[in-house]
């Protein structure tokens, strides 16, 4: 695809890798996660700097906050079960905020990846869930790019991004990537076709550019 920047969840660490070809593509990069074959990995290219910033885990899974060029933060976020009784998946991020959501600047920031999460999820007893999340990205001017150019709302969309067990007739909605309210004119995304990327994966691609 010729990206500049790739954040690709359950991919092998670099620096463990056997693959010669891997390894040499793989040249500028981060790299999280407990197994070595299935990680968080942001990749850009080459004259791109990636700049790892020191936020606290605090035991959350899976999250690479960094710096682009110096001047874009992003937060790649693939959520995860983490052996969380009550804070899974969508809960992962929910808490994630809480704690570095004042470090998100309000002019340039990207949030993207596999949230596993819905809005049509949403339990009613629940104090805290996807639409909580989207809420509170909102509240930073950080919106989701393909709900600001569909003009679809949470919970609705018409479009999906994984196929479970790869099966056509089984769409969710799951992955995401939200920007910066000033940063949504430029703003222009697509998502993969299945007939092109179900061979390879359950989940699409999320190509977004911005300006």
């Amino acid at each position: 695809m010729d990206a500049d920047i790739l954040i690709i969840q359950e991919c092998e660490d670099p620096v463990r890798s056997k693959d010669i070809a891997y390894i040499n593509w793989a040249s500028n990069y981060l790299w999280l996660g407990n197994n070595k074959n299935s990680g968080l990995g942001v990749f850009a290219k080459d004259a791109i700097s990636l700049t790892l910033l020191d936020w606290e885990t605090q035991g959350l899974e899976s999250f690479i906050p960094f710096l682009a060029n110096d001047n874009l933060t992003v937060l790649a976020v693939w959520t995860k079960q983490a052996n969380s009784p009550t804070f899974q998946y969508i809960g992962q991020l929910w808490k994630y905020l809480q704690v570095h959501k004042s470090k998100l600047p309000l002019a340039q920031a990207v949030v993207c990846g596999d949230f596993n999460s819905n809005a049509c999820w949403d339990k009613w007893d629940r104090w805290w869930n996807h639409s909580d999340v989207v809420s509170d990205l909102q509240k930073l001017e950080i919106h989701s790019i393909y709900h600001h150019l569909k003009q679809e709302i949470q919970g609705k969309e018409s479009s999906a991004t994984f196929y479970m067990h790869r099966k056509i007739e089984k769409p969710y909605h799951i992955d995401y990537a939200f920007t910066s309210k000033n940063l949504l004119a430029s703003a222009q995304l697509e998502i993969g076709n299945p007939a092109e990327w179900l061979r390879l994966s359950d989940h699409m691609p999320i190509i977004f550019e911005i300006a």
